[in-house]
């Protein structure tokens, strides 16, 4: 059995944190040999008793094949963080989930994107706010990512969600238990036009611990972080803190200093965050990392794969065509990318995310690049 495989079966292992893959990992486990490993293997590498003795008694190959059979079924895709196609912008983060588990368009994985968040409980100004600026957003070929909540999430997603740049709905539950129930319609919709992605299994328990390291995954998919309306207390500072900390851009709209539910935008505005009154100030900024053909209005196919993309060099900006070029000779890494086209990093990572978009490159484990086909 491959590694990808051994990784996601070890995810799926109830009890299994980041941190314990990370210990089997180092320990060289990602192998058959895992298989063979008894209860005190797994303590020797620093699992807990509970842990390594249910990993003795349950870890076979046959378990493993049957938990990859039962996400097939229900029709939910897996990625990990050992396959080329996993996230770039995620992979960058401190603590990149090991398995990513999906329903939808895979390809807004790879999208420019940009985070919206807020209160669960908006003010009328804040739900005009967020639908506002979530629509013209994804009109302007950015994709909305946010976490399915009540409130400002739901209120983004609704408005982007058959948009040009389309919507991403981060769970903090596994696919089957959504949060909040009511959302169950919307989450279903967002499936079929966008994109819904959990890095939690079927099995897991819910608890209040989930949604603050859902949060991570919001900022880490994105380029920025932006959030409409939030008390002082709102997890969406969470995400902002995450955004911060993978070194994207955080922003906030300013709101009314007399509503609790401004202060703390309000602050984020006090301490550096970009102010944003109009789609525009987003938008203009990011404009280097959205193609022109997904600069439209309402058409939620904008990125999906045609035929066209079976000859990309008919398909592909000057830019893009450029480096196309380059990477049909030969692979090259990102460092290797950037001697070659005299590119600053900014710029050559937009056009290899579009790139990626288009299905005409593809990114290996090492930031290496190559062609597709």
């Amino acid at each position: 059995m491959n590694k990808r495989d051994i990784l996601l079966g070890l995810h799926e292992v109830e009890g299994i944190g980041w941190k314990s893959i990370d210990k089997i990992r180092k320990a060289g486990f990602l192998s058959d040999l895992a298989f063979e490993l008894k209860q005190e293997d797994w303590e020797d590498i620093g699992l807990t008793p509970k842990l390594s003795a249910k990993l003795a008694e349950r870890f076979t190959p046959e378990w493993v094949s049957e938990r990859i059979r039962q996400n097939g079924s229900a029709g939910i895709g897996c990625i990990t963080l050992l396959d080329a196609g996993y996230p770039v912008r995620l992979k960058e983060i401190a603590q990149p989930p090991w398995v990513l588990y999906f329903r939808g368009r895979e390809e807004l994985m790879h999208a420019p994107g940009i985070a919206i968040v807020g209160t669960r409980v908006p003010t009328a100004y804040g739900r005009r706010v967020g639908s506002v600026l979530a629509e013209e957003l994804a009109d302007g070929g950015l994709s909305v990512v946010s976490g399915l909540a009540r409130g400002i999430d739901s209120v983004c997603h609704e408005a982007s969600l058959q948009r040009a740049g389309g919507t991403i709905g981060v769970m903090a539950t596994p696919m089957n238990k959504v949060y909040p129930p009511e959302n169950r319609e919307l989450m279903e919709r967002i499936v079929r036009h966008g994109l819904v992605v959990t890095e939690y299994p079927f099995g897991t328990k819910s608890h209040p611990g989930l949604f603050p390291q859902r949060n991570r995954i919001i900022a880490g998919l994105t380029l920025g972080t932006l959030v409409v309306e939030a008390d002082n207390r709102s997890g969406s500072l969470i995400t902002a803190a995450a955004a911060l900390e993978s070194n994207r851009d955080v922003f906030a709209v300013p709101g009314p200093i007399t509503s609790p539910k401004s202060r703390g935008t309000l602050e984020l505005l006090k301490q550096g965050a970009g102010l944003v009154t109009e789609a525009s100030d987003i938008l203009d900024l990011y404009s280097h990392y959205i193609p022109e053909k997904e600069k439209s209005s309402g058409d939620s196919s904008v990125l999906q794969t045609d035929s066209n993309r079976l000859q990309p060099e008919k398909n592909l900006t000057s830019a893009e065509l450029r480096l196309y070029h380059i990477l049909h000779q030969e692979p090259c890494t990102l460092d290797e990318l950037l001697e070659k086209t005299g590119l600053d990093f900014g710029h050559l990572h937009s056009v290899l995310l579009s790139l990626i978009v288009k299905k005409a490159v593809t990114s290996l484990p090492g930031s290496v690049y190559k062609v597709i086909g």
